[in-house]
């Protein structure tokens, strides 16, 4: 069975309509702030999206990083980050606690 004129059509507009569309990880990309860490605590900044990773440094409030992606693990957002004052340093950190700057 050959495709129809107008199922080609569609099936196009269908593919163009997803890539035109913002993945989420776009929709986060850009220069953040990290926000509402409690006291003298700070934000972990670790080697995976999730609890079990290694911490590599804690990021006070204040600390601007850029995020490069995010990804949902269990009930937590985490966030693919490298710092604003070193490039290189990359990790991952709860979106909780970014506010866009």
């Amino acid at each position: 069975m050959r495709p129809t004129r107008a199922t080609l059509l569609a099936a196009t507009l269908c593919a163009a309509a997803t890539l035109a569309t913002p993945t989420l990880a776009d929709a986060w990309r850009g220069t953040y702030e990290v926000a509402g860490v409690k006291g003298e605590d700070m934000l972990k900044l670790r080697a995976g999206p999730g609890t079990g990773y290694k911490v590599i440094l804690g990021l006070p409030n204040g600390a601007i990083v850029h995020v490069r992606s995010c990804e949902r693990s269990g009930n937590t957002r985490w966030c693919n980050v490298s710092l604003d004052v070193a490039r290189n340093l990359r990790g991952y950190v709860s979106e909780s606690y970014l506010r866009e700057k």
